[in-house]
């Protein structure tokens, strides 16, 4: 059994692109740069490089992606490395190292108004496979009548609840 993951943290190096297959299955590419540095040992940083990973978004996450994410927006991608040999413009054969995005998420911070109340699926701006979360159906609407969640309560008696830590 063999395994591989590739998770990486970078910035959107152009807007998303979005099509759909002969079959109606639709694919988004983008592409991330993941820069590299190292303190200078003066406080400052020494920047060692930029490395630029192709991602390909499929289904459902491939749309939501599309329609949420920018040119310069910091995500985290989360998926399987996939090689792709392709021809240079020189003419040499290249070997390009892509991901296949299981789970894209979005790391900046998004300031939220009174009429986003009833959305939660911009809150995180994480698109991952399988059942989505935050109350949010597939479709990114917010499910309900749009209220707004209420968080739990805090127990009467906080002193109590110390016992039962598990550390």
């Amino acid at each position: 059994m063999a395994f591989a993951k590739a998770m990486i943290i970078g910035n959107l190096g152009r807007d998303p692109e979005m099509r759909y297959l002969p079959s109606g299955r639709p694919v988004t590419e983008f592409s991330v740069a993941v820069s590299h540095s190292k303190p200078d040992g003066n406080g400052g940083w020494v920047d060692e490089g930029t490395d630029w990973y192709r991602v390909t978004v499929w289904g459902d996450r491939a749309e939501r992606t599309a329609e949420q994410f920018r040119k310069g927006n910091k995500v985290f991608v989360e998926g399987r490395f996939r090689t792709r040999e392709y021809d240079a413009k020189d003419g040499t054969k290249r070997i390009s190292l892509d991901i296949t995005a299981d789970n894209v998420i979005s790391l900046d911070a998004r300031v939220r108004n009174d009429d986003e109340a009833g959305s939660s699926a911009g809150s995180s701006g994480g698109f991952s496979g399988g059942a989505s979360s935050g109350g949010a159906s597939s479709s990114g609407q917010a499910s309900g009548s749009g209220v707004r969640p209420t968080r739990p309560q805090a127990a009467s008696k906080p002193d109590d609840d110390l016992d039962d830590l598990p550390f």
